[in-house]
C-alpha cells in the first residue's frame, strides 16, 4: 500500500510540475515579450529554456513511468476510457511542447543577437513568438484536462 501511495504522490508532483512550470514559463515569456527589450527577453528566454529542460523535461519523462506503474499497481487496465484519453492528451501535449522548446531557444538566440547589435527584434522573432504563443493554449488546456481526468477518473 505504501508503494501505491508513493507512486500516486510522485505522479501528482509530476503533474503539478508540468502544469506549474508551463504556466510560469508562459507568464514570464509573455511579460518579457511585452517590454520589447531584447536584452530582457534574451535573459528571460535563456532562463525559460533552462527551466524547461530541468523541470518540464524531467516531469515529461517521469509522468508516464509513474502513471504506468500506478495503473499496474492499482489494477487499472490502460484501456479504461479516462486513461486512454489521458494518454492521448499527453501525446498531444508533447506534440506542442517539443516545437515550443525549440522555438524558445530560437527566441532567446534572436533576442541575444538583437541586444548585442542594438537592433530591434527581427521579424522572425515576432513570427516565432506568435507560433510559440499559439502552441501554448492547446498544450496547457490538454494538461488541465489530464489533471481533471486523473482526479475525477470518469467512466466512459
Amino acid at each position: 500500500m505504501l508503494w501505491i501511495e508513493l507512486l500516486r504522490w510522485a505522479h501528482v508532483i509530476g503533474a503539478t510540475v508540468l502544469l506549474g512550470t508551463g504556466a510560469g514559463i508562459a507568464f514570464f515569456m509573455v511579460m518579457a515579450h511585452r517590454t520589447k527589450d531584447a536584452a530582457l527577453i534574451a535573459h528571460v528566454a535563456g532562463t525559460v529554456v533552462v527551466a524547461d529542460w530541468i523541470f518540464t523535461a524531467s516531469a515529461v519523462v517521469l509522468q508516464p513511468i509513474t502513471g504506468l506503474l500506478l495503473a499496474k499497481a492499482i489494477g487499472w487496465p490502460l484501456t479504461q476510457g479516462w486513461l486512454m484519453l489521458s494518454i492521448g492528451l499527453y501525446v498531444l501535449t508533447g506534440m506542442f511542447w517539443l516545437p515550443v522548446v525549440w522555438i524558445q531557444a530560437q527566441l532567446r538566440d534572436l533576442a541575444r543577437a538583437a541586444a548585442k547589435s542594438g537592433e530591434p527584434l527581427p521579424p522572425r522573432y515576432h513570427k516565432l513568438y506568435r507560433i510559440w504563443f499559439a502552441c501554448g493554449f492547446p498544450a496547457f488546456f490538454a494538461v488541465l484536462w489530464i489533471v481533471w481526468l486523473m482526479t475525477a477518473r470518469p467512466s466512459f
